[in-house]
Parts: structure tokens; C-alpha cells; sequence
């Protein structure tokens, strides 16, 4: 894992710098948890990873690819995926190390070719991923030539998944902490671009969550927004009275149009609609690397146009908007 000689050197010459320490101790906090009954287990299998150097590695293709088939030899190659499904469920991917493609539940692919081609290019940003799960979208901002990215992700097999992942690739460029953004309080101003993808439906109050997400953009810095919509007209918004796809914490899904007039509230510039797209089973689905239930069993087996509640199937939304 990277030192804190080489994550003091990476933040220096960033806005980050004066809360280094503070970055350092969280990127690390997840192992000095001794509340959590499966940490022990994840650190074993961290530890147990075989020492292969790549011999080619590409950020930028669908399958985030590390390695060739001929890196390994089948004996490591079994253990590996061995180990790797100890990391069960893989949510958002996918990966292709050393010729094993870990098919996650979420083909997170098809998202980043939704807005790669509308964000302002990654080249030397310094980047906040908030809800990043296992860095799928991190490693493709730094196949972008991004300066930095820090994902935020409270769920700790997601930043262990993440850590058995850049073990082969060994970015230092790429920092994931395990919290959550309410407790990131001292990186005001700091970002070139936020990411925040799959998060507002998840906050019981957007608006918080937007004002949380501006304060940590600089001046003109970009905000990456995708959220669960719902078709509507402004101030239309659904608000579940219990579960919505299975999930029990899902608060407010509004239109477009309402999506927009939060963003105008919150105070930010320039926004604009790049993309709505209903959620398929081609890209949420269960696989042999996440086999609980999915998006076929979220969705009304006679009506794939509901929810099993009954309720209007998942659509989600890319904003894009800028800080004042």
C-alpha cells in the first residue's frame, strides 16, 4: 500500500495539502476497525494476493484490463480467483485481471460512456468521487490522465475490493476513504470535479447534499450528477412510502425538471441534461460474481415497466452543473 511519504508527495502541490494528515488517517482507518467481524478475513485475503507486475495495463477499455493470461500461471490463477470471490458480492465493474473478468452486478461501462464524452476533460483535475464503490469509475478518471482522484465510500468491502484491485495496478493517483461525505469536512473549495452517481435518492435531505457537494467544488469546478428521475413535470417527485425496488432507503426521486429547479435552489450554473436512460437487466443483473437478487427481481414480472411495489421502473439522470 502507498506510504505516507508517497500520499504527502501526491497531495503537495494540490488544494489538499493542508489536510494531508487528516486524508492519511482516513485512508487507513479501515484497518484499525476492530468492531468489524469480517475486517480480520479481508486483511488475510489482501495479504495473500500474489506479487505479479502487469505486463500491460489499460484504464480506458470496458473491462478495466491488468494484465495478460500469460502474467500468471495457472496454479496463482485458480488461487486468485479463488480469493477474489471471497470478496462476494462485486457490485460495480467490470474488471479483467490476468485474463479472470470479475462480471460484476452493474456493467458501470455503459454509465461512464453516457458522460465521457460531456464532462470536461479529466486531463490534470483533481477529482472527489463520493459513493465510488470499488473505484471502477476512479480507474477510468485516471485512464482520463485525472491528477487525483479521493472516492469516498462507506461500505468497507467496496474499499477492500478496491485496494485487491490496485494491488496489481498500483496508482497512487487513486485514494479511497472509508466514509461517507458528511464526515469529508476539511477539503473546502478543493475540486476540480465532483462525482456524485447513485447518492441523492439515497439522502434524506437533496438539498443538504447538493450544498455539501458545491462546497468542496472550487470556483467554475464541475458537478457529475446521476440520480434515479422519474417523467414529471417541475415539483413532481415521488416519495416512497416504504420500499422502492426492493430498497428500503430510497427518500425522494423528482423529475427532471424539479432535479433542475434543486440545482438552481442550491446555486449552481450552467446546468444542463446530458443523458436519461432507463435501467436494463443488460446492465444490472446478477452474475457469478454477485448472485443475490437484481434488477429482474426488482422489477414486476408482468410489467417490467414497474417495480415490484408497483411503482415507475428505475430511469436515471446525468446532470451536469457548475459552482458560482
Amino acid at each position: 500500500m502507498i506510504s505516507k511519504k508517497q500520499l504527502y508527495a501526491i497531495l503537495e502541490d494540490t488544494n489538499l495539502n493542508p489536510w494531508k494528515a487528516e486524508i492519511f488517517e482516513n485512508v487507513y482507518a479501515i484497518f484499525s476497525d476492530p468492531k468489524h467481524g469480517d475486517l480480520k478475513k479481508w486483511k488475510s485475503i489482501l495479504e495473500n494476493l500474489p506479487r505479479i507486475i502487469p505486463s500491460a495495463i489499460d484504464l480506458n477499455s470496458a473491462a478495466i484490463q491488468i494484465g495478460t493470461e500469460n502474467d500468471i500461471d495457472p496454479d496463482k490463477k485458480s488461487s486468485l480467483i479463488s480469493l477474489l470471490k471471497k470478496l462476494h458480492p462485486w457490485r460495480k465493474g467490470p474488471f479483467n485481471l490476468f485474463g479472470i473478468l470479475i462480471d460484476t452486478e452493474w456493467r458501470s461501462d455503459l454509465k461512464w460512456d453516457r458522460l465521457k464524452d460531456h464532462v470536461a476533460p479529466m486531463k490534470d483535475r483533481v477529482v472527489l468521487d463520493v459513493g465510488c464503490g470499488s473505484g471502477y469509475h476512479a480507474f477510468r478518471m485516471i485512464g482520463e490522465q485525472a491528477k487525483l482522484v479521493i472516492g469516498l465510500e462507506p461500505f468497507l468491502l467496496s474499499v477492500i475490493q478496491f485496494r485487491a484491485i490496485n494491488h496489481f495496478v498500483n496508482s497512487p493517483a487513486i485514494q479511497i476513504l472509508p466514509i461517507g461525505i458528511e464526515k469529508f469536512q476539511y477539503a473546502s473549495q478543493a475540486f476540480d470535479t465532483i462525482f456524485s452517481m447513485g447518492v441523492l435518492y439515497h439522502r434524506r435531505s437533496p438539498f443538504d447534499h447538493l450544498s455539501e457537494l458545491r462546497s468542496h467544488l472550487r470556483s467554475g469546478g464541475e458537478l457529475v450528477l446521476e440520480t434515479l428521475v422519474i417523467d414529471g413535470q417541475k415539483n413532481e417527485v415521488l416519495v416512497p412510502e416504504d420500499r422502492y425496488a426492493k430498497m428500503r432507503n430510497v427518500w425522494f426521486i423528482p423529475s427532471c425538471l424539479t432535479l433542475e429547479s434543486w440545482l438552481k435552489r442550491s446555486r449552481y450554473k450552467n446546468i444542463r441534461l446530458i443523458d436519461v436512460t432507463k435501467t436494463t437487466v443488460d446492465e444490472q443483473r446478477s452474475t457469478e460474481w454477485m448472485h443475490y437478487e437484481s434488477l429482474p427481481e426488482f422489477l414486476d414480472p408482468k410489467d417490467g415497466n414497474k417495480t415490484v411495489e408497483g411503482l415507475p421502473a428505475p430511469k436515471r439522470a446525468i446532470f451536469l452543473a457548475d459552482a458560482p
